[in-house]
């Protein structure tokens, strides 16, 4: 029997949000006692089909911070909530975006979602046929470089993915992602 994306988004996604509520609760009670309200970011992306869809993140910026890719930001610590560059480097922003996969908004593993304004990625993906898949809260791209390599390295990545894509090569790079995290190659 072959595993369709969504029954193996479900199978995997569901006992991992079960063991990530009580982390993703003390996490969340961390940056209201930090920095206050809102706790989330929900923010506008661009899903499968290049359907629009509201990601959830456990949020990183202050308040006030334009939304734009990060590339495109001036780096600075001002732009950081005291908790926020701990936790994008440990990706436990990226927790809630389980409750994106349980609702089927995006998968564990594909392109990460980009930004309505990221017209240079999204036309990039759309030759290489990438934006037809759901996204991702990992991908390939993130564990061959995360942050670390060009936007082009990045497509090809995905695209690749893309063309080779199978619950074999999904489990591969969860647990890469894991692998990842620990030594955090790439991080933010």
């Amino acid at each position: 029997m072959i595993l369709s994306k969504r029954a193996f988004d479900l199978v995997v996604g569901l006992p991992a949000a079960m063991v990530a509520m009580p982390i993703g609760a003390i996490v969340g009670l961390a940056v209201l006692v930090t920095s206050g309200r809102p706790v989330f970011l929900v923010q506008g992306r661009v899903g499968e089909a290049e359907r629009p869809f509201r990601v959830v993140k456990f949020r990183t910026m202050r308040r006030g911070v334009p939304v734009v890719a990060k590339s495109l930001l001036v780096p600075s610590q001002a732009l950081y909530t005291p908790l926020g560059r701990f936790l994008r480097r440990s990706s436990l922003d990226e927790l809630p975006q389980l409750w994106n996969v349980l609702r089927g908004e995006m998968s564990l593993v594909g392109p990460r979602p980009p930004l309505p304004s990221q017209d240079d990625l999204l036309a990039l993906r759309r030759r290489h046929g990438i934006n037809a898949d759901p996204p991702g809260i990992t991908g390939l791209a993130q564990v061959l470089g995360r942050e670390s390599i060009t936007l082009s390295s990045k497509v090809r990545c995905e695209a690749l993915y893309h063309r080779r894509r199978s619950v074999r090569l999904d489990l591969a790079i969860l647990a890469w992602t894991l692998r990842t995290l620990v030594d955090r190659r790439g991080a933010y």
